[in-house]
């Protein structure tokens, strides 16, 4: 390990910290009342929980039959190359006080809602991310309802309300702080458990809401949702994986730097340290051949560099969180692009990492580490996103790391089995010796809607459909 000592906390690249495990006491949130979903949702089997003993489930509605098997209440379902849900005729009108702009607005609104899903384990945390599109005037609300092994659920969590853009009378992209139940809390982008309560998810109920003005004729389409139920055992350390098929494969992914953009609009958090999660999403989905159009950047000031990096800092930012790491708004803003899909999940090894790069996938990671923990970064950190892009003969990790000072110095190699550990790891220790948590292997997967053969192969052994 390295000698190196913890930069000063002003010179970590870093968005606001991520707890694995919620243990700070949140505001209460007005409980939902219990729904015909919800009865069914309290009845769902425990039994059906022990099939597996995976830790990870990431389970995707994308289908013509996904659809057509939740309920819906105003929504239609669009069949096509791309199947997904918009507004047929509303359920109703409701009131939005926007906190972040401080207007109130009445929305026409439909909804529509999954079937109960049994998770294949029990799961402490739950993740929902999605694709939709939003034409100005409309906005979608995604929210979770689950189960614990007792049979009692949670209220209805909302997990985002998002919209892809921020035009006048468009609301802003929120996640939305004070939730919880006594025994589960929703931080960020994160429904948990509490520690303390001892509770597992076990089966859980996705409901969307998708809003539009008054009398308009626009629609929200959402086309992807994903779900990931996990139960991360608490470690400091991890197994060390093997090198495997991905070994001696990179791949040409663009390079930027988050650090160019230091002190750029502070209105999205300030450019530098704060852009690690934007910036990686834009080298993933320019990957892919995809880049906003001129139109796109023309708020962008014509002196920065790479304006592509600005744009997705302002796509993506949450105005609670107020900063852009959240991490289904990257997925999100990712899949705002031509036929591209994103995801979040957890990835169990650097193996499933290695399939990802041989199928041609890059792959986002979140981690959390010392300076001395990572050889060569030269830096450390309570949170920080980088892209892995490919493997050496000898198994070590290629990275476009977007805490380099420059573009050109974004490609770092670090070491398998640091990289490995500070990525997988739920626990871990700060500077000053305190215990702190880790991601657990928290990923953002972007890919086209067409894939090929291997391609398919690949995102389903490490469980995306």
């Amino acid at each position: 390990m390295s000698s190196r000592p913890n930069p000063s906390p002003s010179s970590l690249p870093s968005h606001p910290p991520r707890r694995t495990v919620l243990t700070a006491a949140l505001a209460v949130t007005a409980a939902a009342s219990l729904s015909r979903a919800g009865a069914a949702l309290a009845a769902a089997p425990e039994g059906g929980s022990r099939r597996s003993s995976a830790t990870v489930d990431h389970h995707s509605w994308t289908t013509l039959a996904d659809w057509r098997a939740g309920t819906r209440a105003g929504t239609a379902v669009r069949d096509g190359r791309r199947p997904g849900v918009t507004v047929d005729r509303p359920a109703g009108t409701r009131e939005y006080a926007d906190p972040h702009t401080g207007t109130t607005a009445r929305w026409e609104y439909a909804t529509w809602t999954s079937p109960v899903r049994t998770l294949s384990a029990p799961a402490s945390e739950i993740v929902v991310s999605w694709n939709a599109h939003t034409p100005p005037g409309t906005w979608i609300e995604a929210e979770v309802r689950a189960a614990y092994a007792d049979r009692a659920h949670t209220p209805w969590y909302v997990m985002g309300r998002w919209t892809s853009g921020d035009a006048d009378g468009d609301i802003r992209r929120t996640s939305v702080d004070g939730q919880k139940d006594g025994r589960s809390a929703v931080s960020t982008d994160t429904l948990a458990v509490e520690p303390a309560s001892g509770a597992r998810f076990v089966s859980y109920v996705l409901r969307l809401t998708l809003l539009r003005r008054p009398g308009g004729g626009r629609t929200p389409t959402v086309w992807r949702v994903g779900v990931m139920g996990s139960d991360i055992p608490d470690r400091f350390t991890v197994p060390a994986s093997k090198p495997g098929e991905g070994a001696g494969h990179r791949l040409a992914v663009p390079r930027y730097s988050q650090e160019i953009h230091k002190g750029q609009y502070p209105e999205y958090d300030n450019g530098g340290e704060a852009w690690c999660s934007p910036t990686s999403s834009q080298m993933a989905v320019e990957y892919w051949g995809r880049r906003p159009s001129a139109a796109d950047l023309s708020w962008v000031d014509p002196s920065y560099a790479d304006p592509q990096v600005c744009h997705a800092a302002r796509r993506t930012y949450d105005y609670q969180y107020k900063g852009c790491g959240n991490w289904p708004f990257n997925a999100a803003y990712a899949a705002t692009y031509r036929d591209l899909q994103g995801t979040v999940t957890r990835l169990r090894s650097l193996n499933d990492a290695e399939r990802l790069i041989r199928a041609g996938i890059p792959v986002v990671t979140s981690q959390s580490f010392l300076a001395a923990e990572l050889d060569g970064a030269g830096y450390g950190t309570a949170g920080h996103l980088m892209c892995v892009v490919g493997f050496t003969k000898s198994g070590d990790v290629v990275v476009h790391d977007p805490a380099a000072p420059s573009n050109a110095a974004v490609q770092r190699v670090y070491k398998r089995r640091q990289f490995e550990n500070i990525w997988l790891r739920t626990k871990r220790k700060d500077a000053q010796g305190r215990v702190r948590s880790g991601s657990g292997g928290v990923c953002y997967l972007y890919f086209p809607l067409e894939l090929s053969a291997s391609q398919r192969r690949a995102l389903r052994q490490v469980g995306v459909e």
